[in-house]
């Protein structure tokens, strides 16, 4: 019950941080803004998030946890392109429940250079954690070359469009720049 508690509070603080950062940008919001919304002290915030730069490092990783989740849901015998097509197709969805903030989101991650280069840490964990699931998949090394190279260029491919749907500020269908970015990685079998 406790634990289920901690879950409940670490989300509402995060939901209120991560509106706070979408509305008002990086610097400037601050922690005491963030506490005086979410109605819980410094102490509180601390308790879950080491800073307000964890707090959306922490989302994108569950973000990230996500696409993961859903490329080892995928079934075994789909070429590694489509499968990671198609756990991106899941967190696109997922992303375009909420346009506004998620455009607000990912400017703010893109633009601010301590999110970027934390993201950029975030995304080449992500890949090596998605080649070891297609190596299983396919019964080889989880350091197969090829397939740590897939799961890196599908994961550029997915950052370039959502840094262009972000850019155009969310009016592009991000499932169709997605579409188009996996149909210009050449030699695959899509």
């Amino acid at each position: 019950m406790a634990e289920r508690k901690r879950q409940v509070v670490r989300e509402e603080l995060g939901e209120v941080a991560l509106k706070l950062l979408a509305v008002q940008g990086f610097e400037g919001t601050t922690i005491e803004q963030i506490v005086a919304a979410a109605g819980v002290s410094r102490r509180t915030f601390f308790r879950y998030f080491k800073s307000k730069e964890d707090v959306i490092i922490e989302f994108l990783g569950d973000l990230g946890d996500f696409m993961l989740a859903e490329l080892v849901a995928r079934p075994v015998d789909e070429p590694p392109l489509v499968a990671l097509r198609r756990a991106f197709g899941a967190a696109v969805d997922l992303i375009a429940e909420f346009p506004q903030k998620s455009v607000a989101l990912a400017r703010l991650t893109l633009c601010t250079p301590v999110l970027r280069g934390r993201y950029l840490d975030r995304q080449a964990d992500l890949a090596r954690e998605m080649a070891a699931e297609l190596a299983r998949r396919a019964g080889v090394p989880a350091r197969d070359l090829r397939l740590e190279l897939t799961a890196a260029v599908a994961l550029t491919a997915y950052a370039l469009s959502l840094e262009r749907w972000s850019e155009d500020g969310g009016d592009t269908d991000l499932g169709a720049l997605l579409n188009e970015a996996f149909a210009a990685i050449p030699g695959q079998d899509h």
